[in-house]
């Protein structure tokens, strides 16, 4: 698996080879979306390749002013993949942004980003390349409503799976095999009913170059998880976009709906993005000590407690959303305590067991899908390296179920918590930014807190709930 083409040379051989009609140009913007633009196979060449497709940067969101708006696609040829849903032959490239009047790659596009993330790493001597393996959970829905108005505000998402669904009439009978709430890790058929969607999945994301290791039904109703191999920074920030994009489109041509949101169902587990990471040199993980705790080198600990260091600021690119938070609770497997620990789940960064000097890694488990990848990839290196460089000692390790650990106790030990709002990632974020610097300009930064405001903050702080109602109305 990996790489179908690795210059411009054999691009175009194997447009050829494959009798490829279109080729489609990706970026990412700020929020994580892929937005693209199909050209004819005929009208792209070398020359074009090498230099970039306009486009218009004001119709991105929180991008570039209307008398600033020209803008260049560069292409990753090395990227390409073709697309496994599309009529007639069809390839994808993934492509950078590029500043025309800076004559640089843009500040806010997150693959830049994370390029530059890439390069500091080298530069500081700190190491030359950081892995990373992320694990993107997901629900699937059988049907989803919304309503979102000035009087009325209302979601029902259903799946078959939902024990809510005991006594639905179903035209072939109700079959009664549910996983129940929380009762959903590693059942077999008929309690798990998404084995063959998933392997489709699975086969699907193979065929686009993604080494896939396994797929299983995951604690809550609906859920999912598919495991690939990770790859360095930009790799696997890649590979989560083209992961996300085949999960919901299988899902789709299957009649379903498949989410990465972090916490659709009230009283069960959400979904998490578990980061695994390491930093090597030479060849070399430098994570790795014989001996030691979790045989975590002084190195691996300092990144941790860099990551610790800066948990709050760096929420508002790993946990985004509003949601995002509503997972981030106590009771289910989502860690919001700034501790480490080896094999322990409640702790916000696990050491996996049984690895030896090849695979010991540290596993933030407190991210979420409706991260940008680039960018919450980014922070989690510029902090691990902050931590690294200033010998940053974190709290722990800690091997205690922390669920059970009460609210005062917590507080009595001066165990740090993530932040309990987007509001707060985003105001911590403000106050504490010089860590992601000169990766993430101040320019960046400034830009990406207000349209995290203006679009998640303050409309979903400005909408009454039907918890409100329940709780309020009648006072």
């Amino acid at each position: 698996m990996g790489k179908f083409v690795n210059n411009t040379e054999e691009f175009f051989k194997y447009c050829e080879e494959n009798e490829v009609k279109f080729v489609d140009f990706r970026f990412t913007d700020m929020k994580g979306t892929w937005h693209h633009v199909t050209y004819m196979m005929s009208a792209v060449t070398t020359d074009q390749l090498n230099g970039g497709m306009p486009f218009d940067g004001s119709s991105v969101d929180a991008w570039q002013p209307i008398n600033k708006s020209d803008m260049i696609l560069k292409p990753d040829v090395d990227t390409a993949f073709l697309d496994p849903f599309t009529a007639d032959s069809t390839i994808i490239v993934i492509c950078d942004v590029y500043d025309i009047y800076k004559n640089e790659l843009y500040e806010k596009c997150p693959r830049s980003i994370a390029k530059k993330a890439l390069t500091h790493l080298t530069e500081s001597g700190v190491g030359d390349v950081a892995y990373f393996g992320p694990e993107n959970e997901f629900f699937v829905f059988d049907d989803v409503k919304i309503i979102d108005n000035a009087n009325e505000s209302y979601y029902k998402v259903d799946s078959e799976d939902g024990e809510w669904n005991d006594a639905t009439d179903y035209e072939n009978g109700n079959i009664g095999h549910r996983p129940r709430t929380k009762g959903g890790y590693f059942p077999v058929q008929p309690i798990d009913n998404g084995v063959d969607l998933r392997a489709e999945m699975m086969l699907v994301l193979e065929q686009v170059g993604l080494e896939v290791i396994l797929g299983h039904h995951e604690v809550a109703q609906g859920q999912h998880e598919i495991g690939i191999v990770f790859g360095d920074l930009l790799e696997a920030a890649d590979n989560v976009q083209k992961l996300k994009y085949v999960i919901k489109m299988v899902a789709h041509l299957n009649g379903k709906s498949a989410t990465f949101m972090p916490k659709p169902l009230y009283g069960d587990n959400g979904n998490g993005m578990h980061v695994h990471q390491s930093i090597w040199k030479d060849g070399k993980n430098l994570f790795y000590k014989e001996g030691e705790y979790g045989n975590l080198s002084d190195m691996a600990r300092h990144y941790v407690g860099g990551v610790f260091k800066h948990a709050r600021a760096i929420a508002a690119f790993t946990n985004p959303s509003t949601n995002s938070y509503k997972r981030l609770v106590p009771g289910f497997e989502a860690p919001s305590i700034l501790t480490y620990s080896s094999q322990n789940r409640s702790a916000s960064c696990r050491v996996p067991y049984g690895a030896g000097e090849k695979a010991v890694r540290v596993e933030m488990r407190f991210p979420d899908s409706t991260a940008c990848p680039y960018l919450g990839f980014a922070a989690m290196l510029m902090a691990g390296i902050d931590g690294i460089k200033n010998k940053v000692e974190p709290i722990g390790p800690m091997d205690e179920d922390l669920y059970e650990m009460p609210l005062d106790e917590i507080r009595e030990r001066n165990i740090p918590q993530m932040p309990h709002t987007l509001r707060g990632s985003l105001e911590a974020l403000i106050r504490d930014n010089d860590f992601l610097k000169p990766v993430f300009t101040a320019d960046m930064v400034d830009t990406y807190q207000h349209y995290k405001f203006e679009t998640q903050v303050w409309p979903d702080e400005a909408r009454p709930t039907a918890f409100e109602f329940k709780s309020t109305y009648s006072c």
